[in-house]
């Protein structure tokens, strides 16, 4: 468990269009400081995951953050339903479009999928 899941979690329950919070509420929640730099730069708290772990939990939950505000230590998490960051699994543990084509194309027993094909391979096997 990540220790930024509790976040995820309390935006999951709160599930409001615009969850507005300081940094400190989001210290309570997490039980830990925030780095230093979640006060310094203002794309500690963008929208990409390849910033920093906790992107992952709000975008999990199914929100964005805006309107950070490194002075005052607030923002406001705003719902976004286009968000498609968990992976939606069915029982069986896959995801609902494995299998979605199955019956589309049919392969008879006697096409060989390695042959080779198109105008290259052709000249190749002369």
């Amino acid at each position: 468990m990540s220790k930024y899941q509790p976040l995820e979690q309390r935006l999951e329950i709160i599930g409001k269009e615009f969850i507005p919070m300081t940094f400190a509420e989001i210290e309570a929640v997490i039980d830990d400081d925030l780095p230093p730099s979640a006060r310094k730069h203002r794309a500690w708290w963008s929208n990409n995951p390849s910033n920093s772990v906790i992107t992952y939990s709000w975008l999990g939950a199914g929100y964005k953050t805006e309107s950070v505000n490194l002075e005052e230590e607030k923002l406001v998490f705003r719902r976004d339903e286009t968000l498609a960051t968990k992976e939606i699994e069915m029982s069986n543990g896959t995801h609902p479009l494995f299998g979605a084509l199955k019956g589309q194309i049919t392969i008879t027993v006697d096409f060989d999928l390695t042959d080779p094909t198109g105008a290259e391979w052709e000249a190749t096997k002369k």
